[in-house]
């Protein structure tokens, strides 16, 4: 690996990002269990109670807590930007954020206005300690690499898609749901997926590619002007679907290109690898791009068929390329913080990262998840695919947590031995 450019010394303590980590498998479960109980005449529609509450148990249980986890973890070491008390801010804010969410997904499942209310104070002070403690921590960086304004621009529509998500949710509590409940609910799915997902994983992918695979460095036009043409064209797609909606096909066209470039990009970096030794990890980016290719394709000619496949674009986008990235990094990851930190430490006798994760479990686990995914797709026409599907990605979840929690079990038993170091003495 990679090393160089990292403030390996500014790493926050394990528990700040692996709380988040831990957590976000819980609720893909969660989410597997519901469509297991839901049907496909119900899941095609994206404004059904089912097809909302399984959808942000995905985005905001999964996504949003790997996410802010990556985040934590990776701004002090790439930037060397230290988020202040980052242990008390975690505890917090993640205490809140399992307490919103789970409010959230239940209220609206049952339609309690109690719970709902909760949610709204939960995932509204949760998101806002967090993500303006990650900003505070930027202010004093200098040096802003192509990574770093990838986390800059997907951290500024985070706060726009929270301040939209409360709104919707506002509109559950009050029951006042009006025509600009639509416009809304479409500006903050499909921000959440491009701007803050999408720019997010492209931005730390120019960092991550050559640091774990070896793989040559993107061009400089790619690191220098890819994210910010996304931005432009989220905007134009905003401006244009609110007032010349005929017109959103041109600014759908432009944001899919970019992202059909960067796709193409991941598959030859990857190719160009100097250690081209193939994993799980690979195989989920692989995928990852395959995904993306096709469902930003869908996406822009949804409209011509009244979107009637708009559920199939967010499986393959957010369930094809976004959950496909992070379960990748998190097997990269998990490994590689539990041996930074053991070795930090003064541990040296301890299993390597490529021996912290089952791997044959990890090659079940993409498995089953890709099936789950292909299921979800043809369950709108074979509908009997859907409990199976469900099943598939259930045990995938499960196995998936099973997989990242073996690295904090070794790190937890490693510290109740002695060092190989007295680190104390070099402090």
């Amino acid at each position: 690996m990679d090393f160089n450019g990292l403030s390996v010394d500014q790493a926050p303590p394990l528990s700040a990002p692996i709380r988040f980590f831990l957590s976000a498998p819980l609720f893909g479960i969660f989410a597997g269990i519901l469509i297991f109980f839901s049907d496909t005449n119900t899941l095609i529609s994206r404004y059904t109670i089912d097809s909302i509450v399984i959808a942000h148990a995905i985005t905001i249980g999964f996504f949003g807590f790997v996410m802010l986890g990556a985040m934590t973890q990776m701004l002090p070491v790439l930037a060397g930007a230290k988020i202040k008390n980052v242990s008390t801010v975690t505890k917090l804010s993640h205490a809140l954020l399992v307490v919103g969410t789970i409010s959230m997904l239940i209220g609206l499942y049952i339609d309690s206005k109690t719970l709902n209310t909760i949610a709204f104070f939960g995932l509204g002070s949760g998101f806002l300690i967090i993500l303006a403690s990650i900003v505070l921590s930027l202010k004093n960086v200098s040096n802003i690499t192509p990574t770093i304004r990838g986390i800059i621009t997907s951290l500024g529509f985070a706060f726009a898609i929270v301040l939209m998500g409360l709104f919707l949710l506002y509109s559950y509590i009050t029951n006042d749901i009006t025509s600009a409940h639509t416009i809304i609910a479409n500006i903050h799915s499909v921000w959440a997926i491009f701007g803050f997902a999408g720019t997010l994983i492209i931005g730390v992918s120019f960092q991550v590619l050559p640091m774990f695979y070896v793989a040559p460095s993107f061009k400089q036009f790619c690191k220098k002007k890819v994210i910010w043409l996304i931005y432009i064209g989220l905007l134009l797609w905003m401006f244009l679907s609110i007032f010349f909606e005929e017109y959103s096909l041109f600014a759908k066209s432009w944001i899919a290109m970019f992202f059909w470039a960067f796709s193409t990009a991941v598959w030859i970096k990857l190719n160009k690898r100097r250690r081209p030794i193939s994993d799980v990890t690979v195989w989920y980016w692989r995928s990852a791009s395959i995904f993306l290719m096709l469902g930003a394709f869908l996406w822009i000619f949804d409209e011509y068929f009244k979107h009637e496949y708009i559920v199939m674009v967010g499986i393959l986008i957010g369930g094809g390329f976004i959950l496909s990235i992070m379960i990748g990094m998190m097997y990269k990851i998990i490994p590689f913080l539990v041996w930074f930190h053991l070795n930090a430490k003064g541990y040296m006798s301890i299993p390597t990262m490529n021996e912290m994760i089952d791997k044959n479990l990890a090659k079940l686990q993409f498995v089953l998840l890709i099936l789950a995914l292909v299921g979800f797709v043809f369950s709108f026409y074979i509908q009997s695919l859907l409990e199976i599907s469900a099943v598939s990605f259930i045990l995938s979840m499960i196995i998936l947590e099973y997989n990242i929690l073996l690295p904090v079990l070794i790190y937890r038993k490693t510290l109740k031995t002695k060092p190989d170091f007295d680190m104390s003495s070099l402090s």
